[in-house]
This record gives structure tokens, sequence and C-alpha cells, in this order.
């Protein structure tokens, strides 16, 4: 599926990596990676892969400016047919699932579903692999009413027995009625009465707008990035 963004169509998709007979440690890896120097360093995705050092000097960054702010926002691209992450030595990477509409976020379920937060499409979507291929065959849409901006989501309570998955919103917190394995939400966005400052409004540059959330082990507390 499509999408717009910044002016540039482009196509979301998921990869996993998973791992083979050999596993090489990233310690070892990142020690014998390659070190990029001088305009290398300043490179982009396609000199990215495990273990790859970038040293970065002073005398390597641009002069100093005069303006208090500069603004230079990514250019979205649409992705090469064989453009993919690269992995460390002794594992592979493949294709998961594909046209999802600014995927940001993931999480498993206590049953092994995966959970995935479309930020912009105001949606979360929940991914089963019933046949046990490694590939989704089932995608159902959780929920997509009371969203603003999603990000971080999370289980509560803790453990096998979760009874709500929680949402963080750019400007709050809520929760859905949840039990291992439904694909729907039981019922509708309950809001909490935390209120969130909502960054991206208040700010020339636009700020950061993602909110994650995180429970103790416990389950005592809850934890919100602002």
């Amino acid at each position: 599926m499509a999408n717009r963004c910044g002016g540039h169509s482009f196509s979301c998709a998921i990869f996993i990596a998973v791992s083979l007979t050999v596993v090489v440690p990233l310690g070892a890896t990142a020690e014998s990676g390659a070190l990029l120097t001088g305009k290398a360093a300043m490179g982009d995705w396609k000199s990215d892969a495990p273990g790859a050092r970038r040293k970065i000097t002073v005398e390597d960054l641009p002069a100093p400016s005069s303006n208090v702010l500069a603004i230079n926002p990514a250019r979205v691209a649409r992705r090469l047919a064989d453009a993919q992450p690269q992995v460390p030595h002794g594992f592979k990477i493949d294709l998961y699932a594909s046209g999802f509409r600014d995927p940001r976020f993931l999480l498993t379920a206590p049953n092994g579903d995966i959970f995935v937060v479309e930020s912009r499409g105001n949606q979360i979507k929940v991914l089963r692999d019933t046949k046990g291929t490694g590939k989704p065959d089932v995608t159902e849409i959780f929920a997509e009413q009371g969203l603003n901006k999603p990000f971080g989501i999370a289980f509560y309570p803790p453990g096998d027995e979760s009874q709500f998955l929680y949402v963080a919103n750019t400007d709050g917190v809520i929760r859905f009625p949840y039990r291992n394995g439904d694909l729907k939400a039981r019922g509708p966005a309950e809001q909490l009465g935390a209120h969130l400052s909502g960054g991206a409004a208040h700010l020339r540059s636009g700020g950061h707008w993602t909110r994650d959330i995180v429970f103790s082990p416990d389950g005592k507390k809850m934890y919100v990035s602002i």
C-alpha cells in the first residue's frame, strides 16, 4: 500500500532477522568492523552495516553559522528492489509483512501475536501466523478510535494474563480492554487523567511527538516518555 509522506510515495515494510547456525557476538563484530573517517563517515544508509564505526572530528563538521536553528529534514525515497538492512554474520533477513502506513512500534503479545502501531495512520494492527510459515496470514485492525499519533504500547498487568493494552498518544495515555489472543479491542478507548504536552505544536522545528510507555516488572509503576 502506498503512502504519502513529505511529498514522496513509499511503501512501509517490516523485516525480521533470524539466526542461522553460526552467531558472531556483536561486540566482536564491532571491534573488527570498518572505521569510516572524513567524508566517508558522513555517508548514508548505503554504508551502514553491523560493526561499521564512524570517527567524526571537529574538523569534519561544517563551520558554525549565524542561524539559530537549521532545519534539514530527511528525504523519503522509494525503497529499491534489492535494498534491505544488513545483519551480522550468522543471521538472515527476510520480509515479514508490508503495506503499512508509517509503522513506528512493534510489540509481541503474550500469545505471540505481533502488534504494529501505525502512528500517522492512527491504527493499531495485529499480525498472526496461524500456519507456522514465519509470515502472518491474519492481519486485523485492533483499534482505530481514540488514537492521536500513537507510538508506544504496553500490556498490563505484565505477564501472560494481560487485561489492558495501554497506548501512548502524543497528547495523553489511553487504554483498551484486552485478553490474551484478542484480535479486536473488547471495548472503546478509556482516557486516563494524565495529559502530555504536544511538543510538535509548540516548537519551530516541529519537535518530537513520539511518546513511549512501559511498566515496571512488578506492575506498580508506569513510565511515559515526554
